[in-house]
């Protein structure tokens, strides 16, 4: 850390500031983001956290990095959102009445690039939708030190530093967070690499846009799900999802456009209206053994947030 840009900070200059904070802006976000589960919440988080950090950063002990202090601030703002938002959730998980989770566009981890391979690995998984819909289930202490201590690295002193607590208390909320999250995710597999699920996405793509209600059916697994967030109502299985689909969205016409969230398959979904087709909303495609296991369609994503047109007309002209 630039000893001179803290100095000048400190001093009241703006720019120093944003120079020492920009390189972590976006590696905040996606923490704010794992802890609460929503785009907009984290954006919040982190703008109060820099807004917090500018107003306090004659406190700050110069000790070699500003991470550490500002994952601490950013993680006691998270801490009180959630107690005060509750947890989010996706329509299948029973936590009862909640908030959604919302996605999470792979654009914004450009920056886990210069972590390293493994680092890097491990910062995208960590925001993988299953990932991230399981921290929702444990407490919020439980959810912090999870991730301090296995995704960024923290040791657990470090850890009771930043959330001013005990090591013991540390090590016990990282030992039932461990436990809870090994129920919640059993079929858990790695990553799969860009472009594994390329020929898979092509033939989803194509079943939909050609209104071929039994070749979107053949794609699933036979214990698929399929959610609507906001929308309550989900359908599980062939049968289920079949009749679901028949009778609604594919009696319309369809064009999809390839995104990236959350680690995994993803498309902008448009449906005709018009004279154009108008965006439906992004869905995140699970995929286990070759067939989809889940689709999660979030229609009240911005597709803006994950570079998708608004509405374009009989040719996307991208």
């Amino acid at each position: 850390m630039d000893g001179n840009l803290v100095a000048a900070a400190r001093s009241g200059d703006g720019d120093a500031f944003a120079r020492l904070v920009g390189p972590l802006r976006e590696e905040l976000r996606a923490h704010c983001y794992r802890l609460l589960g929503s785009v907009h919440d984290a954006e919040d988080a982190v703008q109060e956290t820099l807004d917090r950090a500018w107003r306090d950063l004659g406190r700050f002990e110069d000790r070699g990095s500003l991470r550490p202090w500002l994952y601490k601030i950013a993680t006691n703002r998270a801490l009180t959102l959630i107690e005060r938002r509750g947890r989010r959730a996706l329509p299948t998980d029973p936590l009862g009445e909640t908030a959604w989770l919302e996605p999470y566009p792979d654009r914004w981890m450009s920056w886990s690039e210069d972590l390293g391979p493994e680092a890097s690995a491990l910062a995208r998984e960590s925001v993988e939708l299953a990932f991230v819909a399981a921290l929702q289930h444990l407490s919020a202490l439980q959810r912090a030190v999870l991730l301090m201590r296995e995704v960024y690295g923290f040791s657990a002193r470090e850890t009771a530093g930043l959330l001013e607590t005990t090591v013991p208390s540390v090590n016990s909320a990282l030992q039932r967070a461990r436990k809870s999250m090994a129920g919640l995710l059993p079929g858990t597999s790695r990553r799969a690499e860009p472009g594994e699920h390329a020929e898979l996405a092509r033939r989803y793509l194509a079943a939909w846009e050609a209104g071929d209600v039994e070749a979107v059916v053949a794609l699933l697994a036979e214990d698929a799900k399929y959610s609507m967030p906001p929308l309550t109502a989900w359908f599980e299985g062939h049968e289920a999802i079949r009749a679901f689909l028949a009778g609604g969205p594919l009696t319309r016409r369809w064009r999809f456009l390839p995104a990236a969230a959350n680690g995994r398959v993803a498309f902008g979904t448009y449906r005709w209206d018009g004279g154009r087709f108008v965006f439906g909303g992004l869905d995140l495609l699970a995929v286990r053994g070759g067939r989809i296991a889940e689709v999660v369609s979030f229609l009240n994503a911005d597709p803006a947030v994950f570079g998708l047109p608004d509405e374009f007309g009989a040719a996307p002209g991208l």
